[in-house]
């Protein structure tokens, strides 16, 4: 027989193998039977166990709480803890509140630092600052560990006077204090003050050097992450990380790529963060081969046991053109899939048109036993949208609700306008936006003003547009929208009073660009830009391909692709210049015959430009890839797989 002692420890170590919910509920039978669940020590280990070690066991926590009979302050602060990192942070609240109504018990430092960390992730000031008040009201104001949270939250909150204020106060603050000013000043846009802020520690560690690579990456402040990037004394993995994924953000592909390559030279372990950055760069930047090199560098250090890194595998491989492969690394993954992973391939599938593979999938997800979860309905619904399938997306929609519980969010009402819009049934989505149960968001509005510009709706456009102009009416995307309704109508006046509108309020239209990659290298088009070695040949190659489709394809210019009231000559010669058709021309001049040209371009690919791709197809032989804003297209044999539906 065990002693007490020994059974306790026991319990405690096969507590900690447990990954998941089932094996754990087989404990807790176990410590039921043997009397174990009225010792407060077991019972407090399995209560951290469930609602803060696994990932799917929190409502099971919730339970458990309710049935022990006086829990104790570690117990509380286990909850508060588990809500707190929850998808319903501010429900932090109350066992906090229950906490403070218990004659005998009373909140430490840590029930306010994880009940702050619940309000911080709400961004929820109100409850905060009453939290605050009751922290001072329990001499708990000058504890460090709460004054650093305190910070955090209010820089959550976006109240930056406050964060500084709390850390003003602080007699003898830590190296963790001055790190959570850095990062407050950066949460709330103050980037000059977080540098002011690094400049005066006294002390920094490891962490505060990356606080400043991570918050100037994410400012845009490149220039100023490489200069701190130079002058660390001591890199680790989370700084090489920064790097690659901050660059990988802001565009700067070659350069992320370069970050990783030098992280090689220097022997420096590589992990799963760096390695999904660099392949979250890859995905943006359209990067097929390097992805393949990276894929290969994967399987030889034996990092695809690892289910984040398949995962962002999937997302290459589809958001580089190449569906078939990302689905050979589903099928062939070592590990179990994840919601992630099953979403990750069914989000691939909805970008590249394939709507019924997308839901012949979600039915596989739900026969498999996972149990989808609100972004998955996401990508099925864009799935849906993008093939057309209008009945089958409301269908899903209501499935959602009606089915698994999942309240629709703003993202999924967005989805139902898509599918209308996308449908020519813009009626049926106004009707749609105006009948949801929660407010439409800007966004909502400008779903549908696009749609509206795709099928040239005028009055439609204009009474959506006015909704929008209440909303954000510096958005210079929702003015070109309108624009390019009146101009496709060819109402020049309206076209210019909207541009004069544009000019007046310093209102500038995102150029359009398109890149391709060649030999590990990436190339940027913009059309309109000062030419260089690279564009002159794209342009002199270009001018060849359009002859030979005019000679002997009958190709002609679709000039209402070109929104601007010019003579016609001028818009034949603009429309030639889009950047998609420059890249493309680059990649034959450059590619070898039979290599697959792979472009990425950040606006919607026009009517023109769609039938110029479709043409080379064909008259040259090759496919050709091209991802716009919203999804792919794939031209082979004058073809495109969107079957002239995008």
């Amino acid at each position: 027989m065990m002693g007490e002692g020994m059974e306790e420890g026991w319990v405690v170590c096969l507590l900690r193998k447990c990954r998941n919910l089932k094996p754990t509920k087989q404990i807790h039978g176990h410590i039921v039977k043997t009397g174990l669940h009225a010792d407060p020590f077991v019972f407090g280990k399995l209560l951290l166990h469930c609602a803060v070690s696994i990932s799917d066991a929190l409502h099971y926590s919730l339970s458990l709480f309710r049935h022990f009979p006086n829990p104790d302050t570690f117990m509380h602060n286990t909850l508060i803890r588990g809500l707190s990192l929850s998808q319903t942070p501010l429900l932090s609240l109350h066992p906090f509140i229950q906490l403070r109504r218990q004659p005998t018990l009373y909140p430490d430092s840590f029930s306010f630092a994880f009940v702050l960390k619940g309000v911080a992730n709400s961004r929820q000031l109100r409850p905060g600052i009453q939290l605050h008040s009751q922290a001072f009201h329990h001499g708990f104001d000058t504890h460090i560990f709460v004054g650093t949270t305190l910070i955090s939250m209010y820089a959550e909150c976006g109240d930056s006077l406050s964060a500084r204020r709390v850390f003003d106060e602080m007699s003898e603050p830590n190296v963790v204090a001055w790190n959570a000013a850095v990062t407050a000043a950066f949460r709330c846009g103050d980037v000059e003050g977080a540098g002011n802020v690094f400049g005066r520690m006294p002390v920094r560690n490891l962490t505060s050097w990356n606080a400043m690579l991570a918050g100037y990456a994410k400012a845009g402040e490149l220039g100023l992450a490489r200069r701190v990037f130079c002058d660390m004394p001591l890199r680790d993995e989370v700084s090489w990380s920064t790097m690659i994924i901050g660059f990988a953000h802001n565009g700067c592909f070659d350069e992320a790529f370069g970050f990783f390559r030098e992280l090689l030279r220097e022997g420096i372990g590589t992990n799963e963060v760096s390695l999904t950055g660099v392949l979250s760069a890859c995905a943006q930047a359209g990067a097929f081969e390097f992805g393949k090199i990276l894929h290969g560098f994967l399987e030889k250090a034996g990092f695809l046991y690892v289910g984040s890194v398949n995962n962002a595998l999937i997302d290459t491989y589809s958001k580089c053109g190449n569906v078939a492969m990302a689905r050979l690394v589903f099928q062939n993954m070592p590990v179990a899939r994840s919601i992630v992973s099953w979403t990750s391939i069914i989000a691939g599938l909805a970008m590249h048109g394939y709507g019924e593979e997308a839901i012949q999938l979600f039915h596989e997800m739900e026969e498999s036993g996972v149990r989808p979860d609100g972004i998955t309905f996401i990508s099925l619904l864009y799935a849906c949208s993008h093939s057309g399938l209008v009945e089958e997306g409301y269908s899903f929609f209501s499935k959602m609700k009606n089915v698994y519980g999942i309240e629709p969010a703003i993202e999924h009402y967005g989805c139902m306008v898509d599918l209308y819009g996308r449908a020519a049934r813009l009626h049926k989505a106004y009707e749609f936006v105006c009948e949801m149960p929660v407010s439409p968001n800007a966004i909502i509005w400008r779903t549908l003003l696009g749609a509206c510009s795709i099928h040239g709706n005028i009055e439609l456009a204009e009474l959506v547009k006015a909704r929008l102009a209440e909303m954000d009416p510096d958005n210079s995307g929702d003015h070109v929208l309108l624009s390019n309704v009146y101009a496709v109508a060819g109402k020049w006046k309206d076209v210019a009073n909207i541009r004069r509108t544009m000019t007046e309020h310093s209102m500038k239209k995102t150029p359009g660009w398109s890149m391709i990659e060649i030999d590990k290298v990436i190339y940027r088009f913009v059309a309109g830009e000062k030419p260089n070695e690279v564009t002159k040949e794209a342009h002199e190659k270009l001018r060849e391909i359009m002859l030979r489709l005019r000679v002997e394809a009958g190709y002609a210019p679709q000039l209402r692709s070109v929104l601007h009231d010019i003579e016609e000559e001028e818009k034949e010669d603009s429309v030639s210049k889009h950047s998609e058709k420059l890249a493309a021309a680059f990649g034959i001049a450059k590619l070898p015959k039979g290599r697959i040209l792979r472009i990425v371009k950040n606006l919607r690919v026009c009517g023109d430009c769609h039938t110029v791709m479709k043409l080379i197809s064909k008259i040259y032989q090759v496919e050709i890839v091209v991802r716009d804003r919203s999804r792919f297209h794939s031209f082979k044999d004058g073809c495109c797989s969107c079957r002239d539906y995008w």
